[in-house]
């Protein structure tokens, strides 16, 4: 019975893989890039100065001549914002400038009015123009890619998106019960073996980053539980149009606040922010907020970077009178439900915007584990028909074109996406659009060369050479159209633009050891008829 119960779930674990394993590898791919898309988008904008070590400045004589800006250009406000020079995290984009915004009051009939915002200069006060930057989808375009899938329509690409997140969170569970020796898995890789090869890249890599992968897929169904579960929320709140606003208002306790106009503090700012660094640190303090709501005091809110904690209560803020100078609040801003807070905890798991460094990093590894579960769990399922079948039909065929078009045509199509972000001209029209179009377009292109080329062991050894080309370039095509290449950025130590070439040349390098390997072992693997011992086919079948 147990036996039996395990087959089953080997079949399971085997077809619920196939059937979702192309789009989930494209979902890794580019949710793996997601957790770098502040340095990519900074990568994709080479006109953004170098960034060398943030200098802390006087935040008081900042705050000072903001407010004097502020009150010539944005009275009749219903608030006043002050962004203070500062890093969000580590190595997470450039610096954020001495800015301020505002918002003024919405004219009858608009429900919201017009904004506005500048950068200062944080000596003068003067208005500093922003730099010129290219258009450009960077790292949020790949992001969003993950879970919009791009060219589709947004509720069909969520629907589709969750469909294959089941199912892989299914081939997890599976997986799991298949191996019954799975801590033996783990210490267990036999390399020039054929299929046992693959199967034993599979488990290890299956079981190193398990817990990230089950978190990875639960967290994911999370995000559009409204969408996959509607029936209760449609019953209680109507599936009019505006059924869901009046939902979410309820559940996060929004309610409408009228604004009255800004008026610039009488108590002294400095003072404030002196209690605010005090507590936390000069390099901490980021932002200042001045607002009066009908009915309320007016109050100044000095906030706090957010800490690389796993706590978005952490995110303090303290709340001083606006002509008092009176601390009125100093504790976390969080009064969510145990249910929206733990909702919030798989969250920020899922996206890892509370990762440092260090975290972000292991993210990263991991995702790229992700990848190479499911390329080696769809290269060992051909390898298996493979060796069964002396003339491959059309479903073989199939499989072997999507494998390598997607495992090798599709990261490929990530390098030519920053390939052209350098070569398109700066002034073409829906410049974004063309640069994820050149991703498609590779990945279609490489789809057709398989399909055409009809030699998979060819396929697999050219795709490879080109996508280590592609990657190997975009370096060196840096150099040659913007300032900011390697021999620029590592003596400067910007580690952000350094680190992304560097990633490209250490990719490209991975190519080319896949495109060895398969020319190495590819022949064996034509050639073994060894016979696959009774106590693996169990094993084998995932």
């Amino acid at each position: 019975m147990k036996e039996s119960f395990r087959q089953s779930m080997a079949w399971l674990h085997t077809w619920v893989g196939l059937i979702a394993a192309w789009v989930l590898f494209f979902i890794f791919v580019t949710g793996t890039a997601g957790y770098f898309q502040f340095e990519i988008t900074r990568w994709m904008q080479p006109e953004r100065p170098l960034q060398s070590a943030l200098v802390a400045g006087d935040k008081a004589q900042m705050a000072e001549l903001a407010l004097n800006r502020l009150d010539a250009v944005a009275q009749n406000a219903e608030h006043w914002s002050i962004t203070f020079p500062y890093r969000p995290q580590p190595y997470r984009g450039e610096l954020r400038d001495f800015s301020i915004s505002w918002s003024g009051l919405p004219e009858e009939g608009h429900e919201r009015g017009i904004r506005g915002s500048e950068t200062l200069d944080s000596l003068t006060g003067a208005v500093v123009q922003p730099v010129e930057v290219r258009e450009t989808g960077g790292g949020a375009l790949l992001y969003r890619t993950h879970y919009a899938l791009h060219y589709l329509d947004r509720q069909l690409a969520y629907r589709l998106v969750g469909i294959c997140t089941m199912l892989m969170l299914l081939a997890i569970i599976s997986g799991v019960i298949v191996h019954k020796k799975i801590f033996k898995d783990f210490f267990t890789f036999r390399p020039n073996k054929t299929q046992r090869s693959w199967l034993d890249a599979h488990n290890v890599i299956s079981v190193m980053a398990l817990p990230f992968f089950l978190m990875i897929t639960y967290s994911g169904l999370l995000f559009f539980t409204n969408l996959y579960m509607p029936a209760v929320k449609d019953a209680i709140y109507g599936t009019d149009p505006l059924a869901t606003t009046r939902y979410f208002d309820e559940l996060f306790e929004r309610e409408e606040h009228q604004h009255l106009p800004v008026e610039r503090p009488r108590a002294s700012v400095t003072a404030m922010l002196a209690e605010a660094e005090s507590r936390w640190g000069a390099e901490n303090v980021v932002s200042l907020l001045i607002q009066q709501d009908e009915g309320e005091e007016p109050r100044v809110e000095i906030h706090h970077l957010r800490p690389t904690k796993l706590d978005r209560a952490a995110a303090q803020k303290l709340t001083f009178h606006a002509h008092t100078g009176e601390l009125l609040d100093n504790e976390p801003d969080d009064e969510r439900s145990a249910t929206l807070k733990t909702q919030g905890i798989f969250f920020d798991l899922h996206e890892g915007l509370f990762a440092g460094i260090g975290l972000r990093w292991l993210y990263f590894v991991s995702g790229l584990l992700g990848c190479a579960m499911i390329g080696t769990g769809l290269v060992l399922w051909a390898s298996k028909r493979r060796k069964k079948s002396t003339h491959p039909g059309f479903g073989l065929r199939l499989v072997d074109t999507l494998n390598v078009s997607t495992l090798i045509g599709m990261p490929a199509g990530v390098a030519c996406y920053f390939w052209a972000n350098r070569l398109l001209p700066v002034e073409i029209a829906d410049r974004a659009a063309w640069e994820a179009n050149a991703l498609f377009l590779v990945w279609g292109q490489a789809l057709l060369y398989a399909w055409l080329r009809n030699d998979t062991r060819k396929s697999w050894i050219e795709l490879s050479c080109f996508a280590a080309l592609a990657y190997g370039l975009v370096p060196i095509i840096n150099w040659l159209t913007t300032d900011k290449h390697l021999g620029i950025t590592l003596p400067a130590g910007d580690w952000v633009l350094a680190g992304f070439d560097l990633v490209m040349l250490g990719l490209a390098a991975g190519f080319v050891l896949i495109a060895l390997q398969v020319r190495k072992h590819w022949p064996a693997i034509e050639a073994s008829d060894q016979s696959v011992p009774a106590t693996l086919k169990t094993q084998e079948a995932v």
